[in-house]
């Protein structure tokens, strides 16, 4: 066994960066996957020449970084933040909060009244949903964000807390909420300026130079570490011996794999929990029928949160002369999947069929498929239980990287920089 073998778990952007960086330093990594191909979230599938993304969509990082690996990584294509939003047949520019000028004249009222009475009233912020009030008022905060909570979170704003929040959303003065509710000319106020994707071979295509350095053995899923005799053991029955342990799982599920865990790390591991993804592929024969880059939908009565076209984000995604869409419907163990299968495929395109956004006839590609893993759920004491369950994996000198690993809301360019940032000391 080589003095500095390190093991890398999961094949994701977290593992391949750490894999990657520390082979830079000079230690013998490898990376096991459980998955017959490497990517995690940013991998992908394709369907008679269709091509769709596992979730991860498009990148916006501000990390000079990031931004010269994904540049040495693939030739890119950049596009405008111009994302919409869907609320009971109005098509408003996103963010909702400060584009309302596509609503009647009463909803705007109702907000606009809202937003000039909550100003500078002093507010208790005691979970996300009165933060959403405290921000934007009552009405808005129950038919917006907190509609989108729970189709996005699988639970009530209610039962959040506010630590995730950071810049994602956005909080606009009163001159800009009035200007756009007169106009659709206003400016951007998403919080990237440009939004860049491979042309070619998907999101994961960013990953080429940092995976291309990289040892990877597919179809290996950790089912036991033993962190006293320093081996992982998968499922295929073959063992690993190590001298360090990189891990990108999701942390319950390591804790799961060890053995004697005290147990108030393992009550507080069963607490923590993550939304899961059901992904609703539809291929076009016909170019152009997705309108929209990506964008949001507030009805709850159509199950998706929302909705990207991997054909505007690339042509490469598809075969010529057709188009493409991905909704993306969210559940958990505390909302079910009220539909699967096909029956999930047909609630999307009949409500598609109504909005207007295709026809039946010109769908040549459909399919579903569930990712079990999507967001790490800020549920109202979740950092204390993650605390307990990161200072039993510390003293196992288990290093977690990544969105799961460090199990926090980490945007991608976030999540590689764990990887790079990850410290281990080389064995003498």
């Amino acid at each position: 066994m080589s003095s500095n073998k390190t093991v890398v778990l999961g094949a994701g952007i977290s593992g391949i960066s750490a894999a990657y960086h520390l082979g830079l330093k000079g230690f013998d990594t490898t990376i096991y996957e459980k998955d017959n191909d490497w990517g995690g979230l940013c991998g992908n599938f394709t369907i008679n020449g269709f091509r769709f993304d596992k979730a991860v969509h498009l990148s916006f990082a501000k990390s000079e970084y990031v931004q010269e690996l994904f540049n040495k990584s693939t030739e890119i294509n950049r596009h405008k933040p111009e994302a919409y939003n869907y609320y009971r047949g109005s098509w408003l520019k996103h963010p909702a909060q400060n584009n309302l000028a596509p609503l009647d004249v009463e909803e705007k009222v109702k907000i606009i009244s809202d937003f000039i009475k909550n100003d500078g009233v002093e507010h208790t912020i005691t979970n996300y949903e009165s933060w959403l009030r405290a921000q934007y008022g009552d009405y808005f905060a129950e038919n917006f964000p907190m509609a989108y909570t729970r189709k996005y979170w699988t639970v009530d704003a209610a039962k959040l807390s506010t630590t995730w929040c950071g810049a994602r959303m956005y909080q606009p003065n009163i001159e800009e909420v009035l200007r756009g509710s007169y106009t659709t000319e206003t400016p951007n106020t998403y919080y990237a300026n440009e939004m860049r994707y491979p042309k070619y071979g998907g999101y994961r295509s960013f990953l080429n130079s940092m995976e291309e350095k990289c040892t990877i053995e597919l179809n290996k899923k950790a089912i036991f570490i033993d962190p006293e005799e320093q081996y992982v053991e998968f499922e295929d029955g073959t063992k690993e011996k190590y001298d360090h342990l990189v891990s990108s799982l999701p942390i319950p599920y390591i804790i799961k794999s060890l053995k004697n865990v005290p147990t108030e790390v393992e009550v507080a591991a069963e607490k923590l929990f993550t939304s899961s993804v059901a992904i609703v592929s539809l291929g076009f024969n016909k170019p152009d029928l997705a309108e929209y880059l990506w964008y949001y939908i507030y009805d709850e009565e159509f199950l998706p949160a929302r909705c990207y076209s991997p054909s505007i984000k690339s042509a490469d995604n598809v075969p010529d002369g057709c188009s493409s869409v991905q909704f993306e419907i969210y559940f958990s163990r505390e909302k079910a999947l009220s539909l699967e299968g096909d029956d999930l495929i047909n609630h999307v395109i009949s409500k598609g069929i109504a909005m207007n956004l295709f026809k039946e006839e010109d769908i040549v590609v459909k399919d579903v498929r569930i990712l079990p893993y999507g967001n790490v759920v800020f549920y109202e004491g979740m950092e204390a239980d993650r605390k307990v369950v990161d200072d039993y994996l510390d003293t196992l000198n288990i290093y977690r990287v990544g969105r799961f690993g460090k199990w926090e809301y980490l945007w991608t360019d976030q999540a590689l920089l764990t990887g790079r940032d990850l410290e281990i000391e080389k064995n003498s």
